[in-house]
């Protein structure tokens, strides 16, 4: 450790006392000993090391079992990584590959005393799990389609992985006071989900020396969770080659000012609301006083990190197919023969976006319709036009301990009975997310579905689900609005059905659902939910 733990003689919560006595990172130096004993023997107060990992321990937290999350900067992995991300699916995943909005893979049923094992073949392909979850910096996420992509101004894949390369195994910024992701893209579709990044990086001109240059503005401080904010522009620019000094001067502002007595207010963005942008930019400036001024930003709109369908590379006479997948979860024999098609058609290559998707890139345009043609997208969309396309969820209650209602279970038969109600001629995000935490995205959704704690009218608990509308990364960006009243897992095709009828109505012609939004206000939607449950049973009602 090359810096000094300023904040050590401070109030801290069990976490960040349990961080001074031993670096998150030595998690890999202990499991050789650890598991040659019993799951049962390992004290709770080890958990939090486990995340260092890229693991968190499964409910019930006395089984032994993990979710297992695999770091892939930029979201792109080769043949033989995906292959491997496959098997491990099937050795271990019980035949399952879940997709996140970070562009990693995760799985669950991961054994405890198999983990020296999964590590070594993971990291024989060249993947990690180091820092994917845990109190450090999180997978750096890219454009999906960095290098191939018509829509961006250049090729952002060498400054993900310089940015990755600075923090990878780090020791100087392994003990931070809680995550910190960091998003870069040139694409001008906002393709990166700028402003729920602690860092982002987005396209941006400006003249230097007389020479029109291209780079990037930068926002800072965005992040979802229980008190989601948007990120705030800051008045700088950066070329590539600059990237990775600006992450690690706000990395270490952050690792030595940010708050460690409560973990629910330690994130970046808490810190840049107490100081305000002006001075924090000012602390950035101090240790790089040359910073240039904010270029002209060319963002003209947002497509939520999704890249679906058959498309057109860059490069002339090849296309890239991107594969919807309901909910980010694959079966692994399915993840195999994808990867098949990748290899036969294409150069081997794997891509995962923003939205719990994959995409195959390199594909020659002689091969297309051979490709399209293709069995497994029957089952695995290229063609998107339903709400299954464009929804994203999160674990959920089935696996994650924090959630509050099961998500991934609920979500295919729910986007189905939609699917074969409602067609619309412009995407609707529909996300379902387990609790505040906001892992699926809820907060940015056109509608999002957020599990909590409810009872019945005879005041038994019960897993309820509140409806929000009108999110958006557009331009600045804007959270959602909830909607009062409490639907139950039963209720939630008719509820939203209610909101998707009204806007399927009333909408002008290709208006998409944020400007419906727009211009009918909350109001309008708060009545469609309000009717729907004035039909309902008052036995059915949750309260």
């Amino acid at each position: 450790m090359a810096y000094t733990a300023t904040w050590a003689d401070k109030k801290l919560n069990a976490n960040e006392v349990n961080k001074l006595k031993e670096d998150g990172l030595d998690v890999f130096k202990d499991l050789p000993e650890l598991v040659k004993h019993p799951f049962s023997e390992v004290d709770k107060s080890y958990f939090m090391y486990f995340k260092y990992a890229g693991l968190t321990v499964q409910k019930p937290q006395t089984e032994g079992y993990f979710m297992l999350r695999v770091k892939i900067p930029g979201g792109r992995v080769s043949a033989r990584q995906a292959e491997h991300l496959a098997w491990l699916g099937k050795e271990y995943g019980r035949g399952i590959v879940d997709l996140t909005t970070r562009q990693d893979t995760q799985y669950h049923w991961i054994p405890f005393a198999k983990l020296p094992e999964i590590f070594e073949g993971i990291e024989n392909v060249g993947l990690t799990t180091a820092g994917a979850e845990g109190d450090i910096t999180r997978n750096v996420i890219d454009n999906p389609l960095s290098g191939i992509d018509p829509d961006e101004l250049f090729d952002t894949r060498q400054t993900v992985l310089d940015v990755y390369h600075r923090f990878q195994g780090n020791r100087d910024y392994s003990n931070l006071p809680r995550k910190f992701k960091i998003s870069i893209s040139s694409n001008i579709y906002n393709s990166g989900n700028a402003q729920v990044n602690d860092i982002a990086f987005t396209p941006a001109v400006k003249t230097v020396k007389g020479v029109k240059t291209q780079g990037f503005n930068v926002l800072v401080g965005g992040g979802l969770g229980m008190k989601p904010m948007l990120a705030e522009l800051t008045n700088i620019f950066v070329t590539p080659d600059e990237v990775a000094d600006l992450c690690e001067v706000i990395c270490q502002l952050y690792r030595d000012y940010g708050y460690r007595r409560s973990r629910s207010k330690a994130r970046l963005k808490f810190l840049i609301k107490d100081w305000g942008i002006e001075e924090f930019e000012a602390r950035i400036r101090e240790q790089l006083p040359k910073l240039r001024t904010r270029g002209r930003s060319k963002v003209v709109g947002w497509s939520n990190g999704t890249a679906l369908g058959v498309h057109e590379q860059l490069q002339k006479g090849y296309y890239y197919v991107g594969v919807s997948v309901p909910s980010g979860r694959i079966a692994a024999d399915d993840f195999s023969t994808l990867v098949d098609v990748a290899k036969r058609y294409g150069r081997g290559e794997l891509r995962f976006d923003h939205s719990q998707n994959l995409l195959i890139p390199w594909i020659p345009a002689e091969s297309i319709e051979e490709v399209k043609a293709q069995p497994i997208f029957e089952q695995y969309s290229i063609a998107p036009h339903l709400l299954a396309d464009f929804g994203t969820t999160c674990t959920g209650a089935e696996f994650c301990n924090l959630a509050n209602a099961h998500t991934k279970e609920l979500f295919k038969p729910l986007i189905d009975e939609l699917d074969a109600r409602f067609s619309f001629d412009q995407p609707v995000n529909v996300t379902l997310t387990g609790c505040g935490n906001g892992c699926a995205h809820r907060s940015v959704a056109d509608i999002g579905i957020e599990g909590v704690h409810a009872r019945t009218q005879g005041n038994q608990p019960s897993e309820g689900y509140k409806v929000s509308v009108g999110g958006t990364l557009l331009k600045q960006g804007q959270f959602n609005e909830s909607l009062k009243g409490t639907l139950s897992a039963q209720q939630l095709a008719g509820g939203v059905g209610a909101i998707l009828a009204g806007y399927r109505d009333e909408s002008a012609r290709k208006e998409s659902f944020y400007d419906f939004y727009r211009r009918v206000g909350l109001d309008y939607f708060q009545g469609l939910l309000d009717d729907y449950l004035t039909q309902q049973p008052q036995a059915e009602v949750l309260k």
